[in-house]
């Protein structure tokens, strides 16, 4: 053999040899597309994680949280775009805003035919399904699998909801009963779900539960955590009104969470929820002795919710182990949005403070996430769906408004990424009024409007649109409204400029609602 014939010979085989390489990466890249967990917890606020800190740290159990952060990332700066259920579940599937997937409180299904992250999936090679919380009015679409509560659906014996059985709307009627707690229920049927999958192919699952949300409730197994035990008690527990803080309404005291369990006390067959743990007197206290009495029972009812949430993570993870795929699937656990245990005198959610507005976040995948990381960056409940989209392989949809964070979880975060976070609550009440407003890395500036746009369970009773400033770093419990300190007159007007950009970014311009036009004219005079 001469050498042009052995240089063909050799230039040949290299050709060959490189495209044999390239359809193996190809076959690899469509067999290790990584199967998706995403577990959805409801309302479990990050100060229930023991992992962010804070005055409930040694007290709650968290031992598989731990566990998941310690092979994962945690994320210190997730936030929701609307804190209240519905609404971010519609943002968690679509990665849209309230005014774009038009989910704006309790009561809309997100559209027919509107696109979500389990259909792109869907289309994409997936197995999607769905188990447990889903809160979305209608028919979930786009999930080969559904098995779920109707609204808020119960925690003892829950009946769930399949494609066969299934009527719009919250009614349980024609659903199927599941003996047990809720939280271990949605685990076991989720687990089950998933032997059942086609090993071929990748799958996405949500895994959302219903804990821990309102009434709170746990199984047996922890009824006796933290009996005869005080709980520490939060800085703002005694915030009685405008006089304490300088906050404009009234928000969700627990005096009406005491209330609630008077009511169902009093007439069990007739309200709407049952709570554990009741009677449970409130008789005979001043105004602080009731306050921190109620305060006690909230916050042990909830972290012995929360801790069924924990065993059932840990049960979830031994399986992903057992099964030997933990190494190739991604693993989410997250709440909807956080909640106020006893800061401010709240309870409930709904508010741009941020107890309510931080989402706690942690996700493992051992093949692309170095463990044991805590992030700063800002991250919202929009980028979720971009981020899942980006790991199955899929160039991010067109109708998505958020943007994926791989890079982020991946140690190179974009020059480029968000600096602040644009923020709108829709249900208005005039104990917690509608408003918009915009956060960065220290303060946070917003508008108080106070009208309900006519959104489906709004109230009528309009307020007085009021403005409100934080300095989360002077004042990161948010303990003073500082609007109307000369000191932050420049800031307060570049935040106000900021917030018009952010509206401006994404959509939300009020064009439909005459009744906004007098109102942002003047508040951003």
């Amino acid at each position: 053999m001469n050498i042009e014939s052995a240089f063909k010979s050799f230039l040949i085989f290299f050709i060959l040899a490189v495209v044999s390489s390239c359809n193996s990466k190809k076959e690899e890249e469509v067999i290790e597309k990584p199967n998706i967990l995403f577990i959805l917890s409801d309302d479990h606020t990050s100060q229930a994680w023991g992992l962010y800190g804070g005055i409930l740290e040694d007290y709650v159990k968290n031992d598989n949280l731990k566990r998941l952060a310690s092979e994962g990332a945690v994320l210190n700066n997730a936030f929701c775009t609307n804190s209240i259920c519905t609404p971010s579940r519609g943002s968690i599937l679509t990665g849209q805003y309230s005014h774009i997937n038009q989910v704006y409180t309790l009561s809309e299904p997100l559209p027919k035919g509107h696109p979500n992250i389990a259909k792109s999936l869907s289309e994409n090679g997936y197995q999607t399904a769905v188990i447990g919380k889903w809160h979305l009015v209608g028919q979930p679409e786009g999930f080969d699998y559904f098995n779920v509560l109707p609204g808020q659906g119960l925690y003892w014996n829950p009946i769930m909801k399949t494609k066969e059985n299934w009527v719009d709307g919250y009614d349980a009627t024609g659903g199927i009963e599941h003996k047990g707690f809720s939280t271990d229920v949605i685990t076991d049927l989720t687990i089950s779900h998933i032997k059942k999958r086609d090993t071929t192919q990748p799958f996405l699952m949500f895994c959302n539960f219903k804990a821990t949300h309102e009434p709170f409730d746990y199984p047996e197994r922890f009824a006796g955590l933290y009996e005869d035990m005080k709980i520490p008690e939060p800085e703002s527990l005694l915030d009685f009104g405008k006089e304490t803080t300088g906050r404009t309404f009234g928000g969700q005291i627990l005096e009406r969470l005491g209330s609630r369990w008077e009511q169902a006390t009093k007439n069990p067959d007739k309200f709407w929820t049952d709570y554990p743990g009741l009677p449970y007197s409130l008789e005979g206290l001043d105004s602080i002795q009731k306050r921190k009495k109620i305060y006690q029972k909230l916050v042990k009812d909830f972290m012995r919710c929360g801790a069924a949430i924990d065993d059932n993570i840990g049960k979830l993870l031994d399986y992903l182990e057992e099964e030997g795929i933990a190494d190739n699937t991604i693993v989410v656990y997250t709440a909807d949005q956080g909640y106020f245990l006893g800061e401010h005198g709240f309870f409930d959610k709904r508010l741009i403070y941020e107890e309510s507005l931080r989402m706690p976040f942690v996700i493992r995948y051992p093949k692309k996430i170095k463990k044991g990381q805590r992030i700063d960056d800002i991250i919202l409940n929009i980028d979720f769906a971009p981020l899942l989209a980006d790991y199955a392989g899929l160039e991010k949809p067109d109708y998505m408004q958020g943007r994926s964070f791989r890079d982020i979880l991946e140690g190179k975060t974009p020059k480029d990424w968000r600096k602040q976070m644009y923020y709108r609550y829709w249900l208005h009440h005039p104990h917690r009024p509608a408003h918009f407003g915009i956060r960065d890395d220290r303060y946070k500036l917003a508008l108080f409007y106070g009208q309900g746009l006519d959104k489906k369970g709004t109230s009528t009773d309009t307020t007085k649109p009021e403005w409100e400033f934080y300095d989360l770093k002077e004042d990161p419990k948010e303990l003073h409204n500082a609007i109307h300190e000369e000191k932050y007159t420049s800031i307060i007007e570049t935040m106000k400029k900021s917030l018009q950009d952010e509206r401006i970014r994404y959509g939300d311009l009020d064009e439909d609602y005459p009744v906004m036009n007098e109102i942002l004219s003047t508040s951003f005079e």
